[in-house]
């Protein structure tokens, strides 16, 4: 089980479209990964199960998508993957000790956005 490394990627308008599936395709071929997984795939997710890197369903939590042939982080994915870790849409299934690393990941991109990740709000 792995969390990905940030890779600080330039940030998508903050009112593009987020579409998981249509990203997904972009992704794959854009990293040349049609028939399986690579590193370049690796990085628009934030995690994946190392174990089963070379099969597409180990990775999840895809913030990412191609604009103009560059990955970039999309901010409604990285909202949508954000509100998954915050228990919306029955959450994800990730290891106990995978989730705080998961949410530093994506807090770092909250915060280049401007915002600050749900969990990290105050409650009133």
């Amino acid at each position: 089980m792995a969390v990905t490394a940030y890779g600080d990627l330039p940030l998508a308008d903050r009112d593009r479209r987020w579409d998981g599936a249509a990203a997904e395709k972009r992704v794959r071929a854009w990293a040349k990964a049609e028939d399986e997984p690579n590193e370049r795939y690796r990085d628009a997710h934030v995690w994946y199960d190392a174990e089963n890197k070379q099969n597409f369903t180990a990775y999840k939590l895809l913030i990412a998508d191609v604009v103009d042939g560059k990955l970039v982080a999309v901010p409604r994915g990285v909202m949508a993957a954000g509100n998954v870790m915050d228990g919306a849409r029955g959450g994800v299934d990730l290891p106990e000790k995978d989730i705080d690393r998961v949410k530093g990941h994506l807090a770092k991109y909250y915060k280049k956005m401007g915002d600050q990740a749900p969990w990290e709000r105050p409650t009133d």
